[in-house]
């Protein structure tokens, strides 16, 4: 199970009130109250660092020397308030500035958007309001205490700057800022003591003294600034006379498309006019806007892997009259066919900053790109993967991709799928849908991005056409075979209530048809994510065996070992482990051997015979060994079936949280947790490899949650080589069968079983589809069973 952060599309300037109190001598002789300045003044302030729209990641305050002289600003600060506040927060100064020099203060960053600023000067924490506040310098690091009001006069302030609505200014305040501008003096070296007068607001310019009045806005078109690329190659610029039709309002802003496109379908059409509240446009006006030219990077400082949206921030937006809307532009058969396997292929690094080849083409991370904004319809879309949690659905047009037998389409090596894209509730409610299902006539909306995904935002809620998949059922075993399942559980503890146990009750007498033994993963402790250092599931497991009793199924029993408190991933507080359940009415017989704790690795032994036997069984694989660190340490059990010995290992291996996604800014994606699973599948290979050193002909079931790919390195390192290599079962299915888990639409294995080699004639294998690809799930993995006939020595 992946956990994922959502927020919304916006993150607001944070404006901070309360007093940071820092004691300092003061250094110099302060100016008379209420006088200009002659030598270091404030030349920018900028409160709008890292939020939406912002190019730059922090708040700053530039300085500069207008003397003949070094200005030494030791002991010096910077201080902010509100703009009605009294409280002021200090950052302090050290060193010189030399004559006619920038001096960069920077402050607190926002939600994580835009660039870093030029190396400071001076840093510090503050986090300034966007729109309006007020900035002193202060000849000493002692927070003011002067009111409200009356500070600019102090006798400990060095020059001031109100702006915005602020209550205390020179004179009269400077003009209100936005996230994408600052107030930068007009003339460095000129203080006429009036905030007004002096200053005006711009694009922010940090350690230049170029900021002074905005440039003259340019002409542009809309596929003008959105150009041929992943940034708008007027990034920053103010534009005007930027003409369109109003497709598309939404609660801070609205879409508007040029009905007159030019030649390139690689420049989009469309453009996000970002209002901060709700526009007054309706669709179908037909607008002329003025504004400044940025890129939004969604998901704030936690999305520094996402590829950001060309926007108008500060818009001034003129209607000129009414125009029709135009027509979608159709994407699959008979319109924009997306590429069918690459997402991109020629690019190594960040695409937005390295010059990779723009190719709409071939490349489905360009092809999407070179829509963003516009106006979209997408005909009879089919449904490759159940509404998530988060409301998206992702959906492909007709006859895409490699299809699996259910409608779905499967994650290969060699194809990602770019034709994929999920249609999000930003705008109008999006319905319930599964694995196979269509959504009928044309679907249309405004393309988007966010959280690592290009997103449809319908405007008209979706209808959907049932597209009849069911859930599976296994068939049961006969007599002479020994069922062996594996079962992601998905963070189960008993605070998830009787619905959920007794669904997972069902799947396993009805969906598995009882198997002999079931390896589980994501069994949480007896209260869950309550952190309380309770580490025992038995609890958990009890009522989990009881509902399958409720469910007219046999009596099952459990074998685990609790884990180090906090110390194996999953929730915090919730100790996650794997887990055994067994059949107490049949003849598999679990072979237990004490010494098994949750720090004491179980080992391969052998009898006066020679034959293979746990040290411990229930007993927990090389749990010292540092690549388990945050991970669920792999459990060994030693079972009987007619006298046969069968060794099970179940398995939970590291997530793919952290990884680089599909469609993200680096390319290719970097897999920075691929490494670990290769660890954890190499200590797994050597334990394996200790049993059938003993015994070549030995039973072996490894399986669990692998969280990689069936022709991943990690599946590779298991299945290992030679006379002694592991069958790994995904791997003989045909590729529409191929998978067990779905997420954002794409369809892949992630959950395993392999045998080995002498069980592989009689194995009969079956992964059940009968949760990922349903919106109403009791876990997001589907189980998969293999029913093995263990053979005697004799007969191998």
């Amino acid at each position: 199970m992946s956990a994922l952060y959502r927020s919304r599309r916006r993150l607001g300037a944070l404006v901070v009130t309360s007093s940071l109190v820092l004691a300092g001598a003061a250094a110099l002789i302060a100016r008379p109250a209420d006088a200009a300045s002659a030598d270091v003044l404030i030349t920018e302030v900028y409160g709008g660092g890292g939020n939406s729209g912002a190019p730059y990641q922090n708040d700053f305050v530039e300085l500069t020397n207008n003397s003949s002289a070094p200005a030494d600003v030791s002991g010096w600060s910077i201080q902010y308030a509100s703009s009605t506040g009294s409280s002021w927060q200090v950052t302090k100064l050290t060193g010189t500035i030399a004559p006619g020099a920038a001096y960069l203060v920077q402050e607190g960053a926002g939600a994580g958007n835009g660039q870093p600023l030029p190396t400071a000067n001076a840093t510090g924490t503050i986090l300034m309001s966007a729109a309006t506040g007020k900035v002193a310098l202060v000849t000493n690091q002692t927070a003011l205490a002067c009111g409200a009001t009356t500070c600019h006069a102090d006798a400990g302030v060095k020059d001031y700057v109100g702006y915005g609505s602020a209550t205390d200014s020179e004179t009269a305040p400077a003009p209100g800022l936005s996230n994408t501008t600052s107030a930068a003096r007009i003339d460095p070296a000129k203080d006429t003591d009036n905030n007004s007068a002096d200053f005006a607001a711009g694009n922010p310019s940090p350690g230049t003294l170029t900021g002074g009045p905005a440039e003259p806005p340019v002409d542009a078109k809309i596929h003008d600034i959105q150009g041929a690329a992943h940034r708008s190659p007027l990034d920053g610029k103010q534009v005007a006379n930027v003409t369109g039709v109003v497709t598309v309002k939404g609660s801070n802003g609205f879409w508007f498309q040029d009905p007159q496109p030019d030649a390139d379908p690689a420049t989009s059409e469309g453009l996000f006019v970002f209002t901060s509240s709700a526009p007054t446009v309706s669709v179908g006006d037909a607008v002329t806007v003025e504004g400044s030219v940025a890129e939004f990077r969604p998901g704030g400082s936690g999305g520094t892997t996402n590829l950001t949206t060309t926007e108008l921030t500060n818009p001034k937006v003129t209607v000129t009259g009414t125009a029709a809307v135009p027509a979608p532009t159709i994407v699959g058969a008979g319109g924009r066919v997306p590429p069918s396997t690459v997402i991109e292929d020629d690019a190594s690094g960040d695409v937005e900053t390295t010059s990779t080849a723009f190719d709409p083409a071939t490349d489905g991370l360009d092809f999407w790109e070179s829509l963003e904004g516009m106006w979209l319809g997408i005909n009879q879309p089919e449904v490759t993967g159940p509404t998530s949690s988060f409301r998206e659905l992702s959906v492909v047009p007709a006859g895409a991709g490699v299809r699996t037998v259910r409608g779905g389409i499967l994650l290969q090596k060699t194809d990602s799928n770019p034709e994929r894209v999920l249609l999000d509730d930003v705008l109008t409610a999006i319905p319930d849908a599964k694995t196979g299902d269509k959504l009928a006539g044309v679907v249309t909306g405004v393309l988007d991005y966010s959280f690592g995904n290009f997103k449809l935002l319908p405007t008209t809620t979706p209808t959907v056409i049932d597209g009849g998949v069911k859930r599976e059922t296994t068939k049961a075993s006969s007599p002479v075979q020994l069922s062996v399942a594996t079962f992601n559980v998905e963070n189960l503890d008993p605070s998830d209530g009787d619905a959920k146990f007794d669904g997972l009750a069902q799947a396993v007498v009805h969906n598995l048809a009882s198997p002999d033994i079931l390896g589980l993963e994501e069994v949480q402790d007896d209260d869950g994510a309550v952190n309380s250092g309770t580490t025992s599931a038995d609890k958990t497991l009890g009522l989990l065996a009881a509902a399958i009793v409720k469910a007219g199924g046999p009596q099952y029993t459990w074998k685990q070992i609790d884990p180090v408190n906090n110390a194996e991933g999953g929730e915090p507080g919730g100790n996650i482990r794997v887990a055994f359940l067994y059949r107490t009415d049949k003849a598999v017989k679990f072979v237990d051997t004490p010494g098994g704790t949750s720090t004491t690795p179980t080992t391969i032994v052998t009898d006066n015979a020679g034959r293979p036997h746990l040290s411990a069984s229930p007993g927990r694989i090389d749990p010292a060994n540092p690549t388990w660190a945050a991970t669920r340490v792999p459990l060994a059990g030693e079972f009987k079936w007619h006298g046969q010995t069968v060794f099970v290992v179940v398995n939970h291996f590291s997530s793919k949280g952290g990884d680089n996604p599909l469609w993200g800014r680096f390319q290719p994606p970097v897999q920075v947790t691929a490494e670990k699973r290769h660890q954890q599948a190499t200590v797994v290979r050597g334990f394996v490899d200790q049993i059938l050193a003993k015994d070549k002909g030995a039973n072996v079931v490894v399986l669990g949650d692998l969280n990689d790919f069936d022709w991943s390195q990690t599946a590779d390192i298991l299945v290992g080589s030679g006379k002694t290599a592991l069958i790994d079962l995904p791997r003989t299915l045909p590729l529409p069968e191929r998978y067990s888990y779905v997420f954002e639409g794409n369809s892949q294995i992630l959950d395993q079983i392999l045998i080995s080699q002498n069980l592989r004639p009689a194995s009969a294998y079956d992964v059940v589809h009968m949760n990922a690809e349903f919106p109403d799930q009791i876990s997001d993995h589907d189980p998969q069973v293999v029913k093995l006939v263990p053979l005697p020595s004799w007969v191998r």
